[in-house]
């Protein structure tokens, strides 16, 4: 658990083969992530796992030894039960709101070739119309849908976004999020670690971010924290490496990132809106921070068409169920080729579109708040297990030194 909890945490991280997701096809069996998040399911792996071990051994085999294994076994999903047979099921504050996701399905490996930018955003604006109607409040565009490369300050006055913009004045009851790859420029100041420098020796950001766009509002950005390490961002310790990045057409800094999580409060919609962009699915602690700057709706934009089609962007979308249930929130999930998917605040996925696929779907999604326990204390069995591991390390140490002294004496 200390293993998974640095993983969770240090430059390289990739926390896709945690324990605890496991069980993220099986979500009648983990009710009470809403309590522990993934953390307890990793430990519930453990626990079993040292049980059964313990059994091998003959000396040990006892009736009790047995009984212990069953209730580790089976407890926690008896305990899932309860919690899905007591738990009321969501209800819309109003019944009319609706959530449109639109699935445009464009090959990520031929984005610029086949398809310009402008025909993209014609796209998805034509796929939108047709399906919007009047109780329409959020409408969701996948992960880089604008693709353009607009600096953000800018973006509202750029040439091939102003479709996108009298798309949203023509229907002003509609929000609008989607995904936006951007710049920021800091002149000839070198203001973040991640900023790059042009050849005239300016410094600029570039980011995989989100965007809301709705009329006659301003437009706000979130800008993707959580960047997958090689691809997105180089870790500081293999700053060494830059030089041959750059050689080979990368980054000395990778993507720049804002340093906390975001949501997207916009005036006269229900839904208040969590941004979260791709990779930063897989990690609850922080889909906890959206929660708690007052997020209702757990929106995420993502483009797992560069897994091609393997079980990567199936394992995505199940890992989407977790976060709803240690949230207790609907998850909206617009994915560029697949799988987009409505998900409620027990994991149930309510409505799909498959894979390599143009397709939308339209939704009446509630609006959820309260906190769950996990909400509030994060990791909070991670954080206690890297303490045990510290306290038995350190006592170990201690008698490896006490064991010294006395065979000197």
């Amino acid at each position: 658990m200390l293993f998974e909890y640095i993983h969770l945490n240090w430059q390289l991280t990739w926390p896709w083969l945690t324990l605890g997701n496991v069980f993220a096809s099986h979500p009648d069996w983990i009710q009470w992530y809403e309590w522990t998040g993934v953390s307890g399911g990793t430990l519930w792996v453990l626990l079993i796992n040292i049980l059964v071990f313990e059994l091998f051994d003959k000396s040990k085999r006892s009736l009790f030894n047995q009984a212990i294994l069953i209730v580790a076994v089976s407890l926690p999903y008896v305990i899932s039960v309860m919690i899905s047979i007591f738990h009321t099921n969501a209800t819309q504050q109003n019944e009319k709101n609706n959530v449109l996701i639109i699935q445009p399905n464009i090959d990520p490996y031929q984005k610029f070739e086949s398809v310009s930018i402008p025909q993209q955003i014609q796209k998805l604006i034509v796929l939108t119309e047709k399906e919007i109607d009047s109780f329409t409040q959020l409408v969701l565009w996948p992960e880089t849908a604008l693709a353009a490369g607009a600096v953000q300050n800018e973006t509202q006055n750029t040439a091939v976004y102003q479709p996108v913009f009298e798309f949203v004045n023509r229907h002003p009851n509609i929000t609008l999020l989607t995904g936006i790859e951007d710049f920021k420029t800091y002149g000839t100041s070198k203001e973040t670690l991640t900023a790059r420098k042009t050849p005239e020796g300016l410094y600029y950001d570039a980011f995989n971010s989100a965007v809301v766009i709705k009329a006659n509002q301003p437009i706000q950005f979130y800008n993707k924290s959580k960047l997958v390490p090689g691809v997105e961002s180089l870790p500081t310790f293999l700053n060494f490496m830059s030089p041959l990045f750059e050689h080979f057409g990368g980054t000395t800094g990778g993507y720049g990132r804002d340093t906390a999580a975001k949501a997207f409060h916009v005036g006269n919609n229900p839904y208040i809106a969590a941004p979260i962009i791709c990779y930063e699915s897989i990690y609850g602690e922080y889909v906890t921070e959206y929660v708690k700057r007052g997020a209702n709706i757990l929106t995420i934009v993502t483009n797992d068409g560069w897994w091609g089609n393997t079980p990567g962007h199936k394992q995505h979308l199940q890992y989407a169920r977790l976060r709803a249930i240690e949230t207790r929130r609907f998850v909206a999930r617009s994915a560029n080729t697949g799988i987009s998917a409505v998900i409620d605040e027990r994991g149930n996925i309510l409505s799909t579109q498959p894979w390599d696929k143009v397709a939308f779907i339209k939704y009446n999604i509630p609006v959820l708040t309260g906190e769950t326990f996990y909400v509030r204390f994060g990791d909070y069995l991670f954080k206690a297990a890297a303490l045990i591991a510290a306290l038995l390390l350190a006592w170990n140490l201690f008698l490896i030194g006490k064991n010294k002294l006395s065979t000197k004496k």
